[in-house]
Formats: C-alpha cells, sequence, structure tokens
C-alpha cells in the first residue's frame, strides 16, 4: 500500500518527555494566557513548544524572527543530539485524556502525492472540511525553511470491525516502549511502542480491501479521511508541490518532503467522540424564527430557543446534511440583514449561558453519526464549516515525534 510508509522517526533524547511535548499550535487561538503559561513552565528545557508556532502569534509583528527561530532551534537540535533517530518506523499509540477517555492511533507517513482536498477526487487521502485557501501562504512562510516537521494532523479509517490499529495494540508487550508519560496542561497521558514495518502495511491492506467493499467496490479509492489538521496537510502538499518542481522522478519518489507525518485513528475508537458545534444567532428579528421554520424540512426534530421560548425546527434526518442546510438558512438570512453574526458554541450549557445573556436565537445542532462521515464525503466532498468537534482544546493531538522534510 503506497500511500503509507514506514519513515525515520526522530524522538527526543534524554528529554523531559513531560516538557518536550505540547499541544498542537491551532488551539487556544484566543487564549495567549495558555501560552504563556506554558513557556513558563517549560522554560529552558528541551521542547516542541519551540519548533512550532502557535497560532494565537500568527499575526504579530514579530512573526518572522519568530520563524527564524524556529528553524534555528531546529538546527540546533538536530546537530545537538537532541533527536535520536527510529529508523523505518510506525509507532503506534495510546492517548487517555484528563477526563480518563481514551483512545488508540499509529503514527507513520503519508504520500502526499495521494491527498486531495477538492471534490470530486479520486484521492485515497480526502478532506472533511473545506480547506481555505487564504490560509495556507502564512502557514507555508513557516514550513518553506523548516528542516523537520512536527504532526498534529490526525486521519480517520473506518474499520467497524476494529481489524487494524486495536490489534497491533493488544501485542505491545512485545513492542519497545518509545513513551509513556503524563502530558501537561491537563491533557492526560501518552504511551506509544515501536512497531515492525510489514505489519502495519499488511494489516492497512486488509482495511483497504473492506473499506473498498463497503463503499462500492474497486472503484472507490477514498481511504483516510482528515479528521483534524487539514490545513496542516493541505499546507505540506503546497509545500512538496513547489519542491519537486525541477527534480528527476527518482528524487521524487525519495524526497522527505512528499511525505507527511500523522497519526490515524479509527473512526469507531470508544475514546472518538463526534459532538455537535450549536450555533447562536445575534442581532436577529422577529421573523427568524418563521423563516428558519420555512426554510428547513424533515423527519429530525431540533431545538431553537431565546430569552422568551423555544421553537421547533425540522430538518433531514441525514445528520451532515442537516447541519449544512440549517448553515445555509441562517447565512442566507443574515445575509440579507446587516448586524447579525453567527457563533460557533460548543456544549449546551455553554449555548444556554450564551442565549441567556445575550439577545438572539440558540440553535441546537443535531450530530453527525460516526456511519455517515466516509459516505456523506464520498458523495459530496467535504462538510459544511464547523459541522463537529473531536473533543476539548486538551485533547487535542500533542506533538512528540518528528521526522526530516529537508
Amino acid at each position: 500500500m503506497k500511500t503509507i510508509r514506514a519513515c525515520d522517526i526522530l524522538v527526543p533524547n534524554g528529554c523531559d518527555h513531560n516538557k518536550w511535548s505540547v499541544v498542537a499550535c491551532d488551539q487556544f487561538t484566543s487564549e495567549r494566557g495558555y501560552w504563556k503559561k506554558l513557556e513558563e513552565y517549560v522554560g529552558d528545557e528541551k521542547s516542541t513548544l519551540k519548533l512550532i508556532f502557535p497560532e494565537a502569534y500568527l499575526e504579530d509583528d514579530d512573526k518572522d524572527e519568530r520563524i527564524e527561530n524556529i528553524n534555528r532551534t531546529m538546527k540546533q537540535y538536530l546537530d545537538g543530539g537532541v533527536f535520536k533517530t527510529l529508523k523505518d518506523s510506525f509507532i503506534v499509540c495510546k492517548r487517555t485524556t484528563a477526563s480518563g477517555i481514551s483512545r488508540l492511533g499509529i503514527v507513520l507517513a503519508v504520500d502526499l502525492e495521494d491527498y486531495c482536498f477538492t471534490h470530486p477526487s479520486n484521492a485515497h487521502i480526502r478532506s472533511t472540511e473545506g480547506v481555505v485557501l487564504d490560509r495556507i501562504p502564512p502557514r507555508l512562510k513557516i514550513r518553506q525553511d523548516a528542516p523537520v516537521e512536527l504532526p498534529h494532523i490526525m486521519l480517520l479509517i473506518d474499520d467497524r470491525k476494529h481489524s487494524v490499529i486495536e490489534p497491533i495494540w493488544s501485542e505491545r508487550a512485545s513492542l519497545e516502549k518509545v513513551y509513556d508519560f503524563d502530558l501537561n496542561m491537563g491533557g492526560g497521558h501518552l504511551e506509544g511502542y515501536r512497531i515492525d514495518a510489514h505489519k502495519v502495511i499488511d494489516v492497512f491492506e486488509n482495511y483497504v480491501g473492506s473499506v473498498q467493499n463497503l463503499y462500492g467496490g474497486d472503484k472507490n479509492d477514498f481511504i483516510f479521511a482528515v479528521g483534524d489538521g487539514n490545513h496542516s496537510l493541505a499546507t505540506a502538499q503546497a509545500h512538496w508541490n513547489r519542491i519537486k518542481e525541477g527534480l528527476t522522478e527518482s528524487e521524487k519518489a525519495v524526497h522527505p518532503a512528499r511525505f507527511a507525518l500523522c497519526e490515524v485513528e479509527n473512526l469507531h475508537d470508544e475514546g472518538i467522540v463526534f459532538e455537535p458545534i450549536h450555533r447562536f444567532v445575534f442581532g436577529v428579528g422577529e421573523d427568524f424564527v418563521p423563516y428558519m421554520q420555512k426554510a428547513l424540512s424533515g423527519e429530525k426534530e431540533i431545538v431553537a430557543f431565546d430569552k422568551n421560548a423555544e421553537y421547533k425546527l425540522h430538518v433531514d434526518k441525514i445528520g451532515a446534511k442537516a447541519i449544512k442546510e440549517v448553515q445555509d438558512a441562517i447565512d442566507a438570512y443574515i445575509k440579507e440583514h446587516s448586524g447579525c453574526i453567527v457563533d460557533y458554541i460548543h456544549g449546551i450549557e455553554h449555548l444556554k449561558d450564551v442565549a441567556a445573556h445575550n439577545d438572539g436565537v440558540a440553535i441546537v445542532m443535531p450530530k453527525i453519526e460516526k456511519e455517515e462521515l466516509f459516505g456523506y464525503v464520498l458523495k459530496n466532498g467535504t462538510l459544511c464549516r464547523k459541522a463537529f468537534s473531536m473533543g476539548e482544546a486538551e485533547e487535542k493531538r500533542y506533538y512528540f515525534e518528528a521526522k526530516r522534510i529537508k
């Protein structure tokens, strides 16, 4: 299976793992206090914090200096023995969040030639949300001179038989342990083991056959859905597209920038929970609820409410389709009513609190069922924006492994 491959994975050598590993750079984008507290905790210790660009600082005037410091530190870590190399490796890992929920994954490299974020496509790896092209250039600037990458990309497989990751994890006692430690800032715990490359490729080959049968036979090439890190993967591909110009075919086949490190997780792992992201529409008039009731139809009933009353809306029974229809109706209303804006709210209690203290209408969004995801993306392309969440910020992927891209 050429889409995935073992690679030389870089892991810290003799560092404090708790200070080395930090949360994904696209979290806490409006909470600089989180990053300042983390900086104080890490101090002068070796850390992935010094190798990433937290997006909370992406619009600051000193971004060029920050990028230069990141690249310089990467080189110092490479030259100074901070990394050790696990040759031709995969890593099977378990992440346990602070709430006690755990999920399994396999860290591996994927071929960027097999990724596409537009629809229709026959790519093996496809986005689940639309990629905003304007978000790529600033991220590309961070990557273009970096000698290594650190992944927070999570790919999903539709492995309903639990045939890929779970059996490998069950054999971890016979594997080489790479890490086993508590994460900082309330991130929970991380445990990982190095795996034999051939074993992983064999089980993935079997999975490919099962998912093709599930979604239409050999004509279906859809194997991995991007669960998190869509823009990071798109940036990695844009970087590779620049580099490959002028390379020979043999050089293209082995160039390290062609392959992106990521973590693959089973969509049906009990530790992966799809949570709806609710909507609150500010500044609406009395016509908003009747408008939504007229614009929407379907067998499933959802609730909208404001400070004064609760209302019923009817939507399609397929969650992904219903979410798009609700979002489209909201967007159309806002376009015709100046002063109206929509916010995206995680958690029903938070939604109730927002509704209690603001003028506007809250909409309790339907949930996407896991069994819907691959079929919907295969047929329709990406989901609408803010369709679902895969956990709170502290539950997102923490950096640990790295890979050379130069």
